[in-house]
């Protein structure tokens, strides 16, 4: 899928999707303007998120087929292997002060998926 850019604000929305393509409650991996972005269709709450897919523990590109859920009203992906866990809004690493991921926004709209890139 050919990426579409539209700024807006601060950000640059790139086509990422279908929103089809993201399992529900659960992530995917695409690669947008040379990086991997972890998109999560977190359907239990409502939401959308967007993170890097490189969990920084071991630097391995996982965190798409790590598990989403909550911690309080926080949501949160656990990466598959070491199961470090990151705030799906703020990237701040739940269970270990050294790590954070960084967050994109997210907009979907017409079934197809944007994430917005500075």
């Amino acid at each position: 899928m050919e990426s579409i850019l539209v700024e807006h604000e601060k950000s640059i929305w790139h086509l990422a999707c279908h929103s089809d393509d993201i399992p529900t409650d659960g992530g995917a991996c695409v690669l947008l303007e040379g990086r991997q972005i972890a998109i999560f269709n977190f359907t239990r709450r409502g939401e959308w998120y967007a993170t890097d897919n490189q969990c920084p523990h071991r630097q391995q590109m996982a965190l798409s087929r790590g598990m989403i859920g909550s911690q309080g009203d926080e949501p949160k992906v656990a990466c598959p292997f070491h199961k470090k866990t990151f705030s799906l809004q703020s990237g701040q690493c739940l269970n270990d002060d050294g790590y954070q991921i960084a967050t994109f926004p997210v907009k979907v709209e017409d079934g197809f998926v944007y994430i917005g890139l500075e």
